[in-house]
């Protein structure tokens, strides 16, 4: 500390030091002075928890327009029910939308127009991106339920079995092998795209290195940490992702 605090007062007055003295004043002002580990720390425990929800609600966001789309698609001429048409033109417009408008506005909109009376930044920003996801979401499912051999759904449903007791014990259960890379993939982005949500106030990692930059006057070290623990946090759950998928491979090998 003593260290610390020699080396800051001659680095603020303008004279020689090293480079270690350098590294040394700014790390230790980044991460560890007053303890602001503790507030990278919360932070990323924000980021899991809105990936979290986010992820949660884009799987079931995803999988309803996916089997609407797909059922839709796959009717039989002469034989179109309005309803899903209704509801396929709905979730048409939803996906065409958010696909094709930024992340950036859609938070801002979310967080200033539409949630513009609530201080709860955290759960808006986890709401949009949430609602972001499953647009992108419900495109990988549906091409991945489109891809399962149109003969396993005939063979079902010539057994009895309706629609969506095929779609949700035949179909998808293969679907889901085919598609896991690229769910894996857009969880990877959720995961990044947390950072986002700090323009709307929410307390996540990228905020407190913020914080931290504001009191500090020093953008390096925050910054750099950050990215650091992002890169991290992709790596574990890239890891975690091909150990699933390799358990994947091995139960279809028996």
């Amino acid at each position: 500390m003593e260290q610390y605090t020699a080396w800051k007062a001659l680095i603020t007055s303008g004279g020689a030091v090293t480079e270690w003295q350098r590294f040394y004043v700014y790390f230790y002002q980044a991460f560890i002075e007053k303890d602001r580990w503790q507030q990278y720390l919360k932070g990323v425990g924000t980021t899991l928890y809105v990936t979290a929800f986010a992820l949660l609600l884009g799987v079931i966001l995803g999988v309803i327009v996916a089997v609407v789309r797909t059922a839709h698609d796959q009717q039989r001429p002469g034989h179109r029910n309005p309803i899903l048409g209704i509801l396929n033109f709905i979730f048409k417009i939803y996906v065409t939308v958010i696909r094709g408008t930024p992340m950036m506005v859609q938070l801002l909109i979310m967080g200033f127009v539409i949630f513009a009376s609530s201080k709860n930044f955290v759960m808006v920003g986890a709401l949009t991106l949430g609602i972001n996801s499953g647009a992108y979401q419900a495109e990988i499912i549906r091409g991945g339920l489109m891809s399962v051999d149109a003969g396993q759904m005939e063979a079902s449903r010539s057994l009895g079995i309706n629609y969506f007791d095929t779609m949700r014990f035949v179909i998808i259960s293969q679907a889901i092998k085919a598609i896991l890379p690229a769910l894996g993939n857009e969880f990877i982005v959720l995961l990044k795209d947390t950072s986002l949500i700090s323009v709307i106030g929410g307390k996540e990692l990228l905020y407190a290195a913020r914080a931290i930059v504001s009191r500090t006057y020093e953008a390096m070290y925050p910054f750099l940490g950050t990215a650091v623990i992002y890169l991290v946090l992709v790596m574990i759950f890239t890891w975690l992702l091909g150990i699933f998928e390799r358990r994947l491979r091995t139960s279809d090998r028996r």
